[in-house]
Order: structure tokens, then sequence, then C-alpha cells
């Protein structure tokens, strides 16, 4: 990894499986595997359920960490929600990965993430953001996680994401995306901005957003409805 910008090389030499428990969890339980990179001090922690094998696509998310949506509960993203959404989508499933990404602030790490917070908060946009303190839009990279699936005996996945750069990069390391999962949330007022920023800067696959812009102010964030029920109700 780059010491100054927090970016890793376009390759992955590899990664160590080196440490597995079982984690009960609100959701049910999984197995939670850590791995770590070869060449770098990123580690990775998984969450497990149920047999995966290479015939069967598995459902996958990977989830780039999010301290202050995944521990803090910030309502500046959609983070936290779309990590939840894919514990229980898995559990209901009874077979799936979470691959927990360790590239904060899509790259930047948490330090300068909260810099780009301050410079959100003078009203520039979270790419803006990134731009103003010398670092790229979007630093993460894939290859890694790619590896880690198949570690876990998987070659075709069902990928829980709204990224089309995570499914470009899944294809370019040869694991077989079969189908996109959408992991839209229904946003409040605050994360509005944000998630039209990613739609219209990194493309993602926001295809319910004028819905949310609608109902995110009676909907307080709750998860997208499934088709039939309420609009505030996940």
């Amino acid at each position: 990894m780059d010491k100054e910008n927090g970016q890793t090389d376009e390759t992955c030499a590899g990664v160590e499986r080196l440490a597995e428990a079982d984690l009960p969890t609100e959701y049910g339980l999984f197995r939670i595997i850590g791995f770590k990179s070869k060449d770098t001090d990123e580690e990775f922690v998984v969450l497990v359920k149920g047999e995966l094998d290479q015939e069967t696509p598995g459902l996958v998310r990977i989830h780039s960490q999010c301290l202050t949506g995944d521990v803090f509960h910030s309502i500046k993203c959609d983070c936290g929600p779309q990590l939840d959404f894919a514990m229980r989508l898995i559990e209901e499933e009874g077979r799936g990965a979470i691959i927990y990404q360790p590239q904060e602030g899509r790259g930047i790490g948490i330090i300068n993430k909260i810099r780009a917070y301050a410079l959100q908060d003078a009203g520039l946009d979270t790419v803006e953001a990134n731009l103003s303190l010398g670092f790229e839009a979007d630093l993460r990279r894939y290859e890694c996680c790619a590896e880690i699936i198949r570690q876990l005996g998987l070659r075709r996945v069902r990928i829980m994401s709204n990224n089309p750069d995570k499914i470009a990069a899944l294809q370019a390391a040869g694991i077989e995306v079969m189908e996109r999962v959408p992991i839209e949330v229904v946003p409040n007022e605050r994360a509005l901005e944000y998630m039209k920023t990613k739609k219209e800067k990194f493309g993602h696959l926001l295809e319910k957003l004028n819905l949310k812009e609608k109902t995110a102010r009676s909907c307080g964030g709750v998860l997208a409805p499934s088709k039939g029920k309420s609009p505030c109700r996940g």
C-alpha cells in the first residue's frame, strides 16, 4: 500500500487465511474469518454463512470499511444500512459471504476522511473534498477481495452492489458475476446529496434514487421496500 495516499497496487500478491471462529449476531450465526495481505498490512474480515462451492453462485457483498456509518451510525451515507441489509439477506438465504474491505473513506483513511467531512461541511461534495485533499476520487482496489472469494471456494457470485467498478474488477480477476443484487436504501435527507453524487460522478446504479428523494423525509432511512409494500417499511 502506498504510505502517502493509502492506494494499493494494481495486483494482489495473495492473502493468508489466519484465524476463524463462530460469530453469533442479531441476524444469526456466521463464521468470521481473518485474512491478511501477503505484501501489505491490510487485514480483511469475512463473514460466511453456509457451505460455499465453485458451481453454485454465492451471494457476496464487498463492503468498504466505514467507521462513521457502520459503527457510529452516521446519517451522512448509506453504508451502515447496506451492511445490515447484506447480513440480513445472507441470513435469509442461508449461504453467502461479506468481505469487509479495510479501505476507509474510499482509500484515504479515517483521519483524511474526517478532513474531507470538514470540507463537505463547507459546501464541497464527497468527490470534491477528496480531490481538494490531493487524492483521487476513489483509491479502492478489489484484487485481494477477488483472491479471498477464490479462497472461500467460489468462482461464481451474485454480487450485492450498486458499484459498477466492483463488478468490473471481479470480472477482470476471473470471477464470474452471474447477477447483480441491488442494495439500495431509502436515505434520510442528509444522505440524499451524497447518494446523488455517487450516482452522477461514480455511475453507481441507483435506480430508485428519485423515489427515495420523495420518501426520505418521511421514511427516516429505512431499507428500500419490497414490491407491494409501503415505501416506509422494510
